[in-house]
Parts: structure tokens; C-alpha cells; sequence
């Protein structure tokens, strides 16, 4: 078998699970925000509930979708090498950033909100989920910046026949980074706000006690996804424009695309510099569903009559469609990735000469093995949260308050 083959399909894979983490992670921190800041503002019970509820879905995911990403840092210097060795120097510095100044803060502004409830004061307590929600938008920002390089080089030099960095502020107004980040982070928002909908919807169907707690979360998941669904739209359409000025060769072959063809044919050799016909296919059926999940528009009256929630039928409709934005995001991510081949790095690194110098049979062993191992962490993430989603928000196990001293452990010596 082929080895840049084996590679490929083996970071398509990997990537595309942990991508799915990342997204419900983005859109529910961004609820949790307004859950707990709402609590904290107007002390109302209700608000805290849900901030429990919620949260508690939040780091199941966050926890094993950690786990997805350390397999992603692995597979660079496992089966990229010569990505590494020739790019590094300029692709390495927003990820560092990320790993350093990000994540790591992401992680201890959360494990301290998850340990802080009814140890710390409510604002400081809210502070520290803020802090999360930040550190997590600069974390997707630092990761776009590092594959919108990849789309489009630029603040650079080669010397020695490798790349070095020459310009920082290049990589920050980058014309392939604006747009798609704000494309990511609405698609966040609008699965966070979906999971939301379609989870409360199937409580309202089966007529749990909560009936008024999963109605203020149906009417906040459904709001956030009207809203998302249009600045995702805005967003994706308004990438063709700098997409076509930067890599002409993704949607067709015009006058640049085909000067710049006969350019890299002049420097790489002969051979096929158009993308697969894959890319146009996820992008066509990622903006179909783009379109459909627009109708959510058309489910706004659940708001306002709780008649119309009671018929059920409508909230058929939103728990059935909780699938589409998970399958338009990778749908997008194939569209952008794949529509970069057959380069690493647009118009620098070809594809083939990226990959690691490893046999077939070892890139089929890893293969093999990391897929079945983010396979699992997958399968259980969707698991514990259905089961723990399942249960109901009557007294979650996050931010429970600590229980009495049990005074019959230490009774009172008896009087004689």
C-alpha cells in the first residue's frame, strides 16, 4: 500500500474526531458564559441549574476530546517529518503559542472553576469560566493562524532550503485567516446551540418534571442556532472571495490558476496540481445543509407557545437535525483541506514530500491503531453524555454542594 496514502487517511481521521470535540466544546463554554453570568446577576436558582447541567456535559467532552488532541502533536513527527523539518520554524510559533499560552491557561481556569464551586466566591467563581471561555477562542484562533499559513504562506524566507519566519504580523493578517476563523467559531456556536436544543427537546418529549428548566435551554439553544446559522453562512461566503485571490487552483482553473500551474509545473516537475474532486463535494453538501439548517428560523414560535411544544412533532424535528451541523463541519474541514492539495503548504511543500520515510506496513500498524483508539474515546464521549444528558439536570454531580458532616460517624461520648 501506499505510504502518503496511509497518511493521509490516517490524519483525515484523527483530525476529523478530534475536530468534532472541538466544536462542542467552543459552542457550550459559549452558553455556560451567559448561564452562569445570568445566575450571578440575578441570583435566580434556574440559571444555576442549568450552568450544572451543562457544565457537567462540558467537561466530558473537554476531558476526552484532551486525549483526541495529544494523538494530533504525535502524528507531526510520527508521520510528518518533513512537514516538521522544512516548516517548522514558521508553522511551530503559533502552535507553541497555543499549547503555552492557551491551552495550558484553558486548563487551570478550568480544573479551578470545576473544584471552585462553594469554595469561591461567585464572581471570582465566574471569572474563572470567562477565563476558560477566553483561552479557548484564543486557542482556535492560534490553531487557525498555523493552518491558515498552510493555505497561504506568507512572512517568510527559505534559507538552507528550509523555511524560516521573517515576519510575525504576516501570519496575523493572513487573508485566509479572518473569514475562516470566524466560519469555525460560528460553527461552534451553532452545534453548541443545537446540542443544546435537540438534548432539551428530547426531555420535552418525554415529559420530564423539568418542564420550564429544558424550555428556557430549548429557547436558548434555538436562538443561538438562528443566529449562528446565518453568521456561518456570511462567513463561508464571503471565504471564496480571498480563497480565490490566494489559491486559484481550489474551485476551478482560470487564467491564474492555470499561470500558476505552468509556474509550479517549471519548478516541481510534471504532474497533477488540481485537487480531488472531493473538496467541491464537501463543500457542495456542507452549503446544502448550510441552507437547511437555516429552517431553524422557521422553529422560533416554540419560544413563545408552549402549546406548540407540547405537540411534539417540532421537537422531532430539531432532535432529528442534531446530526447536520456535526457532518457540515467535517464536510468543511474536507472542502478547505482537501482543496489545499496536492501541497502541505500551498505552493511550497508538496504533499509527497511531507510525509516521514517510513514503510507502508508501520503507517498501516499507527493507522490501525490510532483510529481504533479515537474510535473508543469517541464512542465513550457520546456514551457518558448521552448518559449523563439522559439523567436529567434534578442534582447534577458538578457544583453539588458537600454534604454535612455525618455526625453518627462520630457520636457524642454518652453521659454516665
Amino acid at each position: 500500500m501506499d505510504t502518503l496514502l496511509l497518511a493521509r487517511l490516517q490524519f483525515a481521521t484523527t483530525t476529523s474526531i478530534h475536530f468534532l470535540f472541538v466544536v462542542v466544546t467552543l459552542g457550550l463554554v459559549t452558553l455556560l458564559v451567559g448561564m452562569q453570568t445570568a445566575w450571578v446577576l440575578t441570583g435566580n436558582p434556574k440559571w444555576e441549574r442549568l450552568t450544572r447541567y451543562w457544565g457537567q456535559l462540558y467537561v466530558i467532552n473537554y476531558v476526552l476530546g484532551i486525549a483526541t488532541g495529544i494523538v494530533m502533536e504525535f502524528q507531526f513527527g510520527l508521520n510528518w517529518s518533513g512537514l516538521s523539518r522544512y516548516v517548522g520554524n514558521v508553522f511551530g510559533a503559533p502552535l507553541a503559542i497555543e499549547t503555552l499560552v492557551a491551552f495550558f491557561l484553558e486548563s487551570t481556569f478550568l480544573g479551578m472553576w470545576i473544584f471552585g464551586w462553594h469554595r469561591l466566591g461567585k464572581g471570582v467563581h465566574l471569572a474563572l469560566l470567562w477565563g476558560v471561555a477566553i483561552t479557548a477562542y484564543a486557542s482556535a484562533f492560534w490553531i487557525m493562524v498555523a493552518n491558515s499559513w498552510l493555505q497561504n504562506p506568507v512572512g517568510y524566507e527559505v534559507r538552507d532550503g528550509i523555511a524560516h519566519l521573517t515576519d510575525f504580523g504576516a501570519l496575523l493578517t493572513n487573508p485566509s485567516l479572518g473569514m475562516a476563523f470566524g466560519h469555525v467559531v460560528s460553527a461552534a456556536v451553532l452545534v453548541g446551540g443545537m446540542l443544546m436544543a435537540a438534548v432539551s427537546a428530547w426531555h420535552l418529549i418525554r415529559r420530564t418534571p423539568d418542564f420550564v428548566l429544558f424550555r428556557t435551554s430549548l429557547r436558548i439553544g434555538l436562538v443561538t442556532s438562528a443566529f449562528a446559522i446565518t453568521m456561518v453562512q456570511g462567513f463561508g461566503f464571503a471565504q471564496f472571495g480571498p480563497v480565490g485571490a490566494v489559491q486559484p487552483t481550489k474551485f476551478g482553473q482560470g487564467p491564474e490558476g492555470q499561470a500558476l500551474i505552468a509556474e509550479w509545473t517549471a519548478r516541481f516537475g510534471p504532474g497533477d496540481y488540481t485537487p480531488p474532486v472531493l473538496a467541491n463535494v464537501g463543500l457542495g453538501f456542507m452549503i446544502l445543509i448550510g441552507f437547511t439548517l437555516g429552517c431553524v428560523w422557521f422553529l422560533l414560535p416554540l419560544l413563545f407557545r408552549d402549546w406548540i411544544i407540547r405537540l411534539r412533532f417540532p421537537l422531532w424535528l430539531v432532535l432529528l437535525a442534531l446530526p447536520l451541523p456535526f457532518v457540515a463541519v467535517i464536510l468543511g474541514w474536507i472542502a478547505r483541506e482537501v482543496g489545499r492539495q496536492p501541497w502541505v503548504a500551498y505552493g511550497l511543500l508538496p504533499t509527497e514530500q511531507a510525509v516521514s520515510p517510513v514503510g507502508a506496513p508501520v503507517m498501516l500498524t499507527s493507522l490501525i491503531g490510532f483510529s481504533l483508539l479515537l474510535g473508543t474515546l469517541a464512542v465513550t464521549n457520546w456514551v457518558l453524555l448521552a448518559r449523563h444528558a439522559a439523567r436529567g439536570a434534578a442534582d447534577p454531580a458538578l457544583g453539588r454542594p458537600p454534604s454535612p458532616p455525618n455526625e453518627s460517624a462520630h457520636p457524642e461520648p454518652a453521659l454516665v
